[in-house]
Formats: structure tokens, C-alpha cells, sequence
């Protein structure tokens, strides 16, 4: 029997609700049509953390704290939630920790989530799930492997994807203009959202080389390690393209791989450049000024933008839905759900007015970014593709 949260101004509701809580709800029905403004005053919103914690610096620590903030300036309770370990159990157990303790809107960060969706969010039609990074082929896969086949997303839950191309150009231009002609592309798996980044970061990187000129002196080196984590093999390799190859930059793209990069990095002065997330503070904990810039999410601006749809009654908008989310303005850079940041800017060639006209050029699409993935996107620079490391 599922448990109905009951605001105590709703005191006229009352009957209803005792009878309600004896009836199974169709799935959906309760966010179907706009709550009342009694419904609406009971919104509570708790985050629960995938394999990390909220100090990661990362994924979890980026939509904690948009979480925390939005729902501090909207009088909301917020609360969070970490799993006792990294299973898909975990992660269920404290989805359920959330709901009984009265959670009506949960938040979720990372594609670890999909199995814990589909075990769920049609159990509980009543909570609002929120997945960030959460993609069809997650969700639909994660369906597949429980046995359900024609499975579709309930009306209680949307999923945000991103267009990677798009920061992965942005990292890739910014790092020819600023200067850079030897650049690495280091993936974790050749996953499509990892392809996207890559394959942006060449068409970026190639269409600064040629509006400078410089294309045929401009080099890309492109591996996928294999794995989403760094270790003494990959370093081997990172090391062998710095010392030996003459790369002076990495865009370390998947996990933790970004790691083996910087241990790289730091033995012979090489930059690295960051993914997801503004990865400064962490990258240059391993070399001052290691950090060129990073091709990130904007999880904040998804966290703030969905949670305000809960609120004022416009989940309809969201609602059963999968969107890959990239630019939505050419000139609020800090509304766009692909950025690099600006906070931590300390590129000199490349400056923040230069990134500003890049982002109204691809918004107005003077500039055409594909994300493709089926085939390497068409060049003029050098680039080298290996075989996965491991």
C-alpha cells in the first residue's frame, strides 16, 4: 500500500484521501494533470548519489549542491541520500529510503541509475524521478535485462542526455585558438556519449586549425582506453604521447580515466582538459595550471529548469520523456546545458568574449556541428586513431 502525502491545509480532502490509499493508482495519473496548489506545497525533493558522495567535485557534488540551492531560494525541504554501497540494490534501497521518508521528487545523477528507475518509478507513481545523464539505451537496456521488453518510460520520470558534441567542439576550438597544434583525445569507452565528445572535439579543433591556417600543423591523437577508471597502463600510454609523441594537451573524456592523464601530465609540464564538469580544482591539484578548460553539462541549469517545472505545476513538460539537452540561448551562456566555465577561465589567446561569440555562432548555426558517430567526421588536420588500450 503506497503511502499518500497529505498537506495539513487539505483538511476538505481528507475523506479522499483514506479512500485513496486503499485503491491502486494508474500509472502516471498522479502527474497527469497540474497539482493543486495544496499538492504543490508538499513538494520534496531529496537527491540520491550513484558509486560517489557529494564532495566529489563531480556529478554528485554539482547536482547536490543546484539541488540544495534551488530549493533554498523556493522554501522547499531538500534532503539527500547516499547508497551504503555501489550495486543497483543500493541504490533501489535508498530510492526507498527517500519515498518513505516522504520524498515526493527525486534526483538522480549518472546512468548507473537506469536499473534502479526501471525497479521503481512505475512502483511508486505517485514520486517524480529525475534522471541526469540517464540515456534511452541505459533506460531501454536496463528494461531489456529485467524482462521487460515493451517497456516504456512512465509518465513519472524524465531522463536528460546532452548533446556532448557541442562542449567537445568547444573544448577543441578554445585549445587551437589558445594556441595548442598537438592535441590527444583520450575516451574511456567507445559509448555514445564518449563519441560524441570525441568527435566534437576533432570538428572543433579542425575548424579552428582552419580558419588560423594552421591546419596542417595541427595534430590529434585519438584512443579510447577501454575503461571508465586510469591505472599504471594507461599513464604508460599517456606518458608515451606526452614524452615521446610531443601531445601537449589531453581532453580526458570517461570516469575517472581523466586521472592516469594528469599523473601523465604532471612529469613534463602537459596540460589536460576536463569533462562533465568544471574539472579545474581537481585537474590542477596535480600541476599548477594544469587545467586548460573543461567541456562540461550543465546539471545545474537542467537541476534548476526541471525542479521549477515540479513546482509551478508544469511537469507536463518533462513528463515520460528522454531529451538530449544542448544550447537554448546565444547570449545567456549561464542558461545553456553545454558550457565551458567561465568562473575559472585562464586561457589568454581564447578569451571569455571570444567563447561568448562561438556560442551565439552555433546558436544561430553560422557554425554546424554533427554528432554523428557511425564515422570519423571530415578533416583537414592530422588525426591518429589507435587501437583501445586495453
Amino acid at each position: 500500500m503506497k503511502k499518500i502525502i497529505v498537506s495539513i491545509a487539505a483538511v476538505a480532502l481528507a475523506a479522499f484521501a483514506f479512500v485513496s490509499c486503499n485503491e491502486k493508482k494508474s500509472s502516471g495519473s498522479s502527474v497527469a494533470s497540474e497539482p493543486s496548489a495544496e499538492q504543490k506545497a508538499v513538494v520534496k525533493v531529496a537527491m540520491v548519489t550513484d558509486s560517489g558522495d557529494i564532495t566529489d567535485q563531480s556529478f554528485n557534488q554539482t547536482t547536490y549542491t543546484a539541488s540544495k540551492e534551488y530549493c533554498e531560494a523556493n522554501s522547499l525541504q531538500f534532503n539527500y541520500y547516499k547508497p551504503a554501497g555501489d550495486s543497483t540494490a543500493d541504490r533501489v534501497a535508498s530510492i526507498n529510503a527517500a519515498i518513505q521518508d516522504e520524498y515526493n521528487v527525486l534526483v538522480l545523477p549518472g546512468y548507473l541509475f537506469a536499473e534502479a528507475i526501471v525497479q521503481t518509478a512505475e512502483l511508486n507513481d505517485d514520486v517524480t524521478f529525475i534522471g541526469l545523464d540517464v540515456g534511452e539505451f541505459d533506460i531501454m537496456s536496463a528494461a531489456e535485462a529485467a524482462g521487460k521488453k515493451d517497456w516504456t518510460l512512465p509518465k513519472n520520470v524524465f531522463c536528460a542526455v546532452y548533446k556532448e558534441e557541442i562542449p567537445g567542439f568547444m573544448a577543441g576550438y578554445a585549445a587551437v585558438k589558445e594556441g595548442f597544434t598537438h592535441l590527444g583525445f583520450l575516451g574511456g569507452m567507445a559509448v555514445p556519449a564518449v563519441v560524441r565528445y570525441g568527435f566534437g572535439f576533432v570538428q572543433g579543433a579542425n575548424k579552428a586549425a582552419e580558419e588560423m591556417g594552421v591546419a596542417d600543423k595541427v595534430t590529434v591523437e585519438y584512443v579510447y582506453g577501454g575503461q571508465f577508471y586510469g591505472d599504471q597502463q594507461i599513464k604508460a600510454s599517456m606518458d608515451g604521447w606526452y614524452k615521446n609523441r610531443g601531445v601537449e594537451v589531453v581532453f580526458a573524456c570517461g570516469g575517472g580515466i581523466w586521472m592516469s592523464a594528469a599523473d601523465a601530465a604532471k612529469d613534463c609540464g602537459g596540460k589536460v582538459i576536463g569533462v562533465d564538469t568544471d574539472q579545474t580544482a581537481q585537474i590542477n591539484a596535480y600541476g599548477e595550471g594544469m587545467c586548460v578548460t573543461s567541456a562540461m553539462k550543465g546539471l545545474g541549469a537542467t537541476v534548476k529548469s526541471v525542479l521549477g517545472a515540479v513546482k509551478d505545476g508544469n511537469w507536463e513538460t518533462y513528463s515520460g520523456k528522454v531529451e538530449s539537452l544542448g544550447l537554448v540561448s546565444g547570449t545567456d551562456i549561464e542558461s545553456n546545458y553545454v558550457q565551458l566555465p567561465v568562473d575559472t577561465w585562464t586561457m589568454k589567446n581564447f578569451s571569455v568574449e571570444d567563447y561568448k561569440r562561438l556560442v551565439s555562432d552555433i546558436f544561430e548555426k553560422k557554425i554546424e556541428i554533427s554528432d554523428a558517430i557511425a564515422d570519423v567526421p571530415a578533416h583537414s588536420i592530422t588525426l591518429n586513431q589507435y587501437p583501445n588500450i586495453k
